[in-house]
């Protein structure tokens, strides 16, 4: 938690008010532990499990219903933009010789939003992406991507949202695992005693790996989709995937 903790402070969120937060997310956590034991949702059971006071238990009980707080920005919703990368990166019509995402002439671009969705606008898209700073217009009026893949470098709102996103699976994962309620895919590798030029190198290479192994997923994923929303079977509940990796480095004595 030490590294949460510290992204905390320095945006000045004290214990407190982290402490407060976190009682619904407990309550909640207690709700469906309940469900799964079949048990009654009582204020006793839910203080009892939850260790938040029953006080502040029926104050969420009775009171007003938790308002989930919404993104007040204007330009098309993160996961819509994320859409168009994934597709700019796997769509054989937008790629280069070498398999990349090549750069767009506007009709191109226009094009490319077009199969995603028809809601939001070419224009009100390309804004977001620089103002996300995931692509750039170059001198040749062609559109290009900043990377081989969407990672917003801009926007507090939108990083701390895709963070949120990302370290949540990752944990739902790791937790399943530890109780024997899934086998997901979750790894890491270890090594130490290197020098900074070394892991330097490392870095290089385990974005290399990461965009090697990125890609067909992408695009199998698009196809999968595709396929699914053809087939039309509107009954079976509809899943979600993440697949994701990371790489951290520091001084060995920072363990």
């Amino acid at each position: 938690m030490r590294p949460l903790v510290r992204l905390l402070i320095r945006h000045g969120v004290t214990y407190p008010s982290f402490a407060s937060a976190l009682k619904r997310v407990f309550l909640d956590a207690a709700k469906d532990e309940l469900d799964a034991r079949g048990m009654a949702r009582t204020d006793s059971a839910l203080s009892l499990l939850s260790g938040v006071h029953r006080r502040d238990v029926r104050t969420f009980e009775r009171g007003e219903p938790a308002v989930q707080a919404k993104s007040q920005r204007a330009g098309a919703p993160l996961s819509l933009v994320g859409e168009v990368a994934a597709r700019w990166v796997s769509d054989r019509s937008f790629l280069d010789g070498r398999r990349r995402p090549r750069a767009l002439e506007r009709g191109e671009f226009d094009a490319l939003v077009a199969a995603v969705s028809s809601d939001v606008r070419p224009r009100a898209m390309l804004d977001e992406l620089q103002r996300l700073g995931a692509v750039v217009e170059r001198d040749d009026e062609r559109i290009a991507l900043t990377s081989d893949g969407f990672a917003p470098r801009r926007g507090f709102g939108e990083m701390t949202e895709l963070f949120a996103a990302n370290v949540g699976d990752h944990a739902a994962a790791a937790v399943a695992n530890l109780q024997d309620d899934g086998n997901f895919l979750e790894q890491a590798m270890y090594a130490g005693d290197l020098s900074a030029e070394s892991v330097a190198q490392l870095q290089r290479a385990a974005v290399k790996a990461w965009s090697q192994a990125v890609r067909p997923l992408i695009a199998r994923a698009v196809e999968r989709r595709e396929h699914d929303a053809a087939a039309a079977q509107a009954s079976p509940p509809r899943q979600r995937i993440r697949f994701g990796v990371y790489f951290y480095s520091t001084e060995e004595s920072d363990r």
